[in-house]
């Protein structure tokens, strides 16, 4: 797994400028009005050749509705900071705390400051854990980095003054906090077919995971969001070894509460990454929604194989085309995924919950199956001769040859005579082709072209 960077602190710092510059895109929204990222943004970074993942977070904002500042000793401001720092100590492998070095050390920020410190665990070596960073952000001259110096009045050791905007020493606190993280761990030796159980809130995961097991393994409650943590369940079925991998809701872009529930989505996250295969449920009472489709989005950057599962299908009117209809509007919704089955469940009667794993343990198996070279080859040449590649500025793709170099997800690599004159909708053809013969059901495949001399 990949260490857990979070960016803390409270509105109008920099977190989300900071957060862009180092997943290098333009992820979070960012604007001038204090209390812009009203949600949570997870993105991958990578500096001197190793990787983390990092947190964007919503700032803790220490006014009431936004117009009335509270006291520093307000009860409701130190709830909300102590629930964010706390979730944040105890998800992340390390936390970037940025404050503003253009209006210098606040009250809110020494609050936050106390309550990061009292969250540290002690090592028996006498460190903190997680490390703490203290980044002053906006330092664009000489005169601000000076000034940072009175952050150490934070007692959070020593200030990293950076411009995020700019980039302006950002290399030197990478640096620091690539020393502090700790390197990528192994995933200890399990056999088992590992299968998440993934959806927004309430949409029957517990209940769902309960019927699965066979027994009351978790709490189930009509609460959205009851679910905090990653729960792991081991089960046999028919002799093969599974692990059922339960987990929080995803809920929609701004609709996470700050504290505590926008930690357990990246829990649901961690989930997805480490599964074979996804569950993905969806409410049938209140159809599929674009949280659903985001969810099967992070499901597809994964390249997790995925089963979606139309739960509580006994609350709805039916009639012989409703089925049908449903199917249909799923696939429209989840076309960039039209080749995962979709099952019609209800997790409260055991409706069709039988036929979940089995069809989750087929996917696996289509997961890690392979092409020989010859079919692949013939797929490729007859694609070709059925549908040649458009030329570009006169010139043509030739495609060579194709091999199949791993499977988990399945990856075919392409020898082509010039990777450039690849179109993503011809590699798209080529994928619809190989599926016409083996379907991979469930499973997305990677296809690769590379370039080749011409013998």
């Amino acid at each position: 797994m990949k260490p857990i960077v979070a960016l803390v602190g409270r509105p109008n710092v920099g977190k989300s400028t900071l957060f862009n510059r180092l997943v290098g895109e333009r992820v979070a929204i960012v604007d001038d009005v204090p209390g812009t990222t009203r949600d949570r943004l997870f993105g991958e970074a990578e500096w001197n050749g190793r990787s983390f993942r990092v947190i964007d977070t919503g700032g803790i904002d220490p006014t009431h509705g936004g117009k009335t500042p509270l006291s520093v000793g307000s009860a409701d401001f130190i709830d909300d900071i102590r629930q964010q720092a706390q979730a944040a100590i105890r998800e992340a492998d390390a936390v970037l705390f940025i404050n503003d070095g253009e209006s210098g050390v606040t009250e809110p920020d020494l609050e936050v400051a106390k309550i990061l410190r009292r969250a540290q665990t002690k090592r028996a070596d006498g460190s903190f854990f997680p490390p703490i960073f203290l980044v002053v952000n906006k330092c664009e001259n000489e005169e601000r980095r000076h000034q940072a110096a009175e952050f150490y009045s934070m007692g959070l050791g020593e200030p990293y003054p950076i411009s995020a905007i700019h980039g302006t020493s950002t290399g030197d606190l990478l640096d620091a906090l690539l020393e502090a993280l700790p390197q990528d761990e192994e995933e200890p030796e399990d056999d088992s077919v590992k299968i998440a159980i993934v959806g927004k809130p309430n949409a029957g995961k517990s209940s769902l995971l309960n019927k699965l097991a066979g027994e009351e393994r978790v709490i189930v409650s009509a609460i959205a969001g009851t679910t905090r943590d990653s729960i792991d369940t081991k089960i046999q079925y028919e002799g093969i070894p599974v692990t059922l991998i339960d987990t929080a809701g995803i809920r929609k872009r701004g609709k996470i509460d700050q504290g505590v529930e926008q930690y357990s989505v990246l829990r649901a996250f961690k989930s997805i990454e480490r599964a074979d295969v996804a569950l993905l449920v969806i409410d049938a009472v209140e159809g599929i929604t674009v949280q659903d489709t985001h969810i099967a989005g992070y499901i597809l950057d994964e390249w997790k194989s995925c089963v979606v599962l139309v739960n509580k299908w006994d609350a709805i009117e039916k009639n012989n085309e409703t089925m049908e209809e449903y199917t249909k509007r799923i696939r429209r919704e989840l076309n960039f995924m039209d080749y995962v089955p979709i099952l019609f469940i209800s997790a409260k009667t055991g409706q069709r919950v039988e036929q979940a794993l089995p069809m989750a343990l087929r996917v696996q198996e289509e997961r890690l199956a392979r092409l020989s070279t010859s079919m692949l080859n013939k797929i490729i040449h007859e694609a070709q001769d059925a549908h040649p590649h458009p030329t570009h500025a006169g010139r043509a793709l030739k495609m060579y040859y194709g091999t199949q170099v791993r499977s988990d997800p399945p990856t075919f690599l392409i020898y082509v005579n010039e990777p450039s004159l690849m179109h993503f909708t011809y590699l798209r053809y080529l994928e619809n082709q190989i599926r016409a013969m083996h379907p991979f059901i469930g499973t997305p495949i990677r296809l690769v072209s590379k370039g080749r001399r011409e013998e």
